[in-house]
C-alpha cells in the first residue's frame, strides 16, 4: 500500500530540492526515499526509477527556464529583447543550480516530454533572434552560439572562475553586445 504523503509529484519536488541544495549527483534513489523514511524498493510504487526522476527534472528545469526568459522579453525586439534571457537564464542558474544542471540534457528517444520543453525553449529564443530577421539554419546556428556563451558564462561562474574585482555583470554584457553587433551585422 503507497505510504500516505509520497505521491510522484512530491519525489519530484524533493528531487528539485535535492538536486538545488546538493547538486544533481546527489539525487539518489536512497537520497530520496530517506526523505520519506522509506526504503529505496519504496519510491518504485509512485516513480519509474531514478531516471523518471531526472527525467522529470529536466522538464521542470527546461520549463523554468523558458518562463523565466519568456518574462523577460514581453514587449521587447532586438538587443532590447537579446540582453534579458541571458540574465534570466544566469539567475535561474543561480537561483535553481540543481534544475540548471538538469535542464542541460537533451532529450533522448522516447523522451517526448522533455523533446517538447526544449522545442518550447528554442521556440522562445527563436522568437527573440527573430527580430533580427535571422531565420532557418541562421537562427539554429544562433541559438547554439548564444546558449553556448550563456553556459559558458554560468559555468565558470558557479565553478568561481570569476574572482577578479571586476563587474561581473558587465564583463556578460560586452559578450553579448558582440554576440548582438554578430547578429546586426547579418540582418
Amino acid at each position: 500500500m503507497p505510504r500516505a504523503g509520497i505521491t510522484p509529484q512530491a519525489i519530484f519536488d524533493a528531487a528539485a530540492n535535492l538536486a538545488n541544495r546538493a547538486g544533481l549527483e546527489a539525487v539518489t534513489l536512497a537520497g530520496l526515499a530517506a526523505t520519506f523514511g522509506v526504503k529505496p524498493p519504496s519510491l518504485y510504487k509512485h516513480v519509474d526509477g531514478l531516471d523518471a526522476v531526472r527525467r522529470a527534472l529536466a522538464v521542470r528545469g527546461i520549463e523554468e527556464a523558458n518562463r523565466r526568459i519568456q518574462r523577460a522579453t514581453i514587449g521587447k525586439a532586438r538587443a532590447a529583447a537579446l540582453f534579458p534571457p541571458p540574465h534570466a537564464y544566469w539567475h535561474f542558474a543561480r537561483d535553481e543550480p540543481g534544475l540548471y544542471a538538469a535542464s542541460l540534457r537533451a532529450a533522448a528517444p522516447g523522451e517526448k516530454d522533455v523533446a517538447q520543453a526544449g522545442d518550447a525553449l528554442i521556440g522562445t529564443v527563436l522568437a527573440v533572434l527573430g527580430g533580427y530577421g535571422i531565420k532557418g539554419d541562421d537562427a539554429l546556428h544562433a541559438t547554439r552560439g548564444l546558449r553556448a556563451i550563456i553556459h559558458g558564462f554560468v559555468s565558470l561562474d558557479a565553478a568561481g572562475g570569476f574572482k577578479m574585482k571586476l563587474d561581473l555583470k558587465e564583463s556578460f554584457d560586452r559578450l553579448l553586445g558582440a554576440f548582438a553587433r554578430d547578429l546586426d551585422s547579418r540582418s
